[in-house]
């Protein structure tokens, strides 16, 4: 079957230039068959209305809570949510219950993600059941599927353990994601100082995040590994991750929306919308933080998306899970309040959410070509919508941008050819009326 995308803008990502293009897909075989002008006849006919046509974004840190908590996200929501936002590929965390540990359980969520939609890669965890004690089969597991490897949650405590398992990955050729936490620095605290003080709630320090950093990039420098740094969030990891850059270590790092768009200062009450790990920082923290992004220190942009019951996060601060949910409201965050203010521009984006996860994790897609992969994203540029949590796909609803207006939400989003996901728009059968 053929699938015809008419009406849309084409961005080009390197020179950011918007031309008006048509799209056309094989969507037996999920490639893009051509883009241009005068395309042939399809089966079936999108027409836009000006939209912007970008790669499907990739999302190479989320939790989909599949199996073992269910009643916070599934394969199936999490990936509506994820087609919701433009993502067409991400990657699961393994935290979930069991862990993903073994060839098996990698298998089995790859498995029962077939057809959903957003395409998903596991990443396994680096210790047995995360306890830090023992590594995992990182060749069985990087055969059965996994992309990377991961105790997510948790940072491996013991030293000499992680050093053996930087070089077994960099001979298994697969990278290593790290949550950098010294357990015995943070101490499971819920806030940054600052916020910790105004709320009277344990503190977690920044220095936990930036000593695991630091001991990891020179165990990557030791082992030749490709470490990769989870939600950086403090101008300190930045520094370091920016000298290891320089230094030629094998480092690539990601940085959420909230540590971009937010800090310690939002925090004015006790609800645990704002709880996450690490936690909101300082401002300027997270102005360091938009500084690495911004010259290219931070490579990519990943959600966490962590979905939690809204029981769970009614807890209080101190009692309420981590996290926040971000994979509906990743791009039109970033582009309101980053490309429409002038910070960077459009193309610059779209490379940090689509071209350079794929590159850096060795995945397919997140490029818009002929013979390429119909992974599509069509992005409205011009319409005000506010963030409304009642509206979104996923299960969670733990957001601390409620009510924000933005634009740039998605319309369409196509996975190997498949629609996933579709806002308002005219589809018609056969060819449509020119």
């Amino acid at each position: 079957m053929k699938l015809r995308i008419d009406g849309g803008r084409l961005l080009d990502l390197t020179d950011g230039s918007l031309t008006p293009a048509s799209v056309l897909v094989d969507a037996v075989r999920g490639v893009v068959v051509a883009i241009g002008t005068d395309l042939p006849e399809a089966d079936l006919v999108i027409s836009l209305r000006g939209e912007v046509l970008l790669p499907g974004f990739i999302d190479v840190h989320v939790h989909l809570r599949d199996p073992g908590f269910e009643a916070k996200e599934t394969l199936a929501t999490g990936t509506r949510a994820a087609a919701a936002g433009g993502y067409t590929q991400v990657a699961c965390m393994p935290n979930t219950k069991p862990p993903l540990d073994t060839p098996e359980r990698v298998r089995d969520v790859q498995l029962r993600a077939q057809g959903l939609a957003a395409r998903v890669h596991p990443v396994a965890c680096i210790t047995q059941g995360q306890a830090g004690e023992a590594l995992t089969d990182f060749e069985a597991l990087r055969a059965a599927g996994a992309i990377a490897l991961s105790d997510d949650g948790r940072g491996v405590q013991h030293s000499g353990l992680m050093r053996e398992a930087l070089a077994r990955a960099a001979r298994a050729g697969l990278p290593v994601a790290i949550h950098a936490e010294d357990e015995a620095l943070s101490g499971g605290g819920a806030l940054d100082p600052a916020a910790a003080r105004r709320l009277g709630v344990s503190a977690s320090a920044p220095e936990a995040e930036t000593a695991m950093i630091a001991r990891d990039l020179v165990l990557a420098e030791a082992t030749g590994a490709h470490l990769h740094v989870c939600h950086v969030s403090t101008a300190t990891a930045v520094s370091l991750i920016r000298w290891a850059k320089a230094r030629g270590i094998r480092v690539t790092a990601e940085v959420t929306p909230h540590h971009l768009l937010l800090d310690e200062g939002v925090i004015d009450r006790p609800d645990a919308v704002f709880k996450v790990n690490p936690p909101l920082r300082t401002a300027q923290d997270r102005e360091a933080c938009l500084a690495g992004f911004l010259d290219g220190t931070l490579d990519l942009v990943a959600t966490d998306h962590a979905p939690h019951t809204a029981e769970e996060k009614a807890r209080g601060l101190s009692e309420a899970p981590f996290g926040m949910v971000g994979l509906e409201t990743a791009f039109p965050l970033l582009y309101t309040h980053l490309v429409e203010t002038g910070r960077m521009r459009l193309e610059q984006l779209v490379r940090r959410m689509s071209t350079d996860p794929a590159r850096h994790f060795g995945l397919g897609g997140g490029v818009l070509r002929p013979g390429g992969r119909a992974d599509i994203t069509a992005v409205d540029l011009e319409h005000t919508r506010r963030v409304d949590p009642a509206t979104f796909h996923s299960k969670g609803r733990n957001t601390p941008f409620a009510g924000w207006p933005l634009r740039g939400w998605p319309v369409l989003t196509i996975c190997e050819g498949r629609v996933t996901h579709t806002a308002a728009y005219e589809m018609t059968q056969g060819e449509a009326r020119r």
